[in-house]
């Protein structure tokens, strides 16, 4: 399928992040981990909470995915929680917007799984819609539905902006795993040790 400049609608990057001042209750401990409009992944009752900050145009995001998928799958007691932070160039908040919108209809990992399995960076955005539409997404629903909420979704990527700078990170990726545990792009073993080292903390 085939997707055109006048198919992408409302899915526009430009300056609408700009973001004035964060709210408090939007840079507690509560939201970072559980902000209701953040898509989630993995055991929604999970006895550890990952929370990835990412970006498509990020190659250490798509260097890291498949062993944060492999760590989650396996392991069946995470609970994935992603946080869409487009710092890299106006086709990062499209991919951003374009997943975001697709969580509308359950296809969220669908589509984060199609982005980030694309090669290299900046990436036409034609490009990031073929992905998305080859994985099964429905393209038009997808439309209605980003023109429907894109305040909710330019909302949500406020949110995760201000909860990253508030939290001084440097850029993406960066993985939460479990309270005050951080871990940058990791492999396999390093994911299963910062999660081994979460649970041992909540135990203590």
């Amino acid at each position: 399928m085939t997707i055109t400049r006048r198919h992408a609608l409302i899915l526009t990057a430009g300056a609408a992040l700009a973001a004035g001042p964060a709210a408090a209750d939007d840079l507690s401990r509560e939201m970072i981990v559980g902000d209701p409009a953040a898509p989630v992944g993995g055991a929604p009752r999970g006895d550890v909470t990952l929370v990835a900050f990412l970006d498509y145009n990020c190659p250490y995001c798509k260097t890291s995915a498949p062993a944060l998928k492999t760590v989650v799958r396996e392991d069946g007691r995470v609970r994935l929680v992603y946080k869409d932070w487009p710092i890299l160039g106006r086709n990062s908040v499209y991919g951003a917007k374009l997943a975001l919108a697709a969580h509308r209809q359950g296809r969220y990992e669908t589509a984060h799984a199609a982005l980030m399995a694309l090669k290299g960076a900046s990436r036409p955005t034609t490009d990031l819609d073929e992905a998305v539409a080859a994985a099964g997404v429905d393209m038009d629903r997808l439309r209605r539905d980003a023109a429907r909420d894109e305040a909710a979704i330019v909302a949500l990527l406020k949110r995760n902006d201000a909860q990253a700078k508030g939290m001084g990170f440097p850029g993406t990726p960066i993985y939460l795993v479990g309270p005050l545990l951080v871990a940058e792009a990791p492999d396999v073993e390093r994911f299963k040790a910062a999660v081994a080292r979460a649970r041992a903390r909540q135990k203590g």
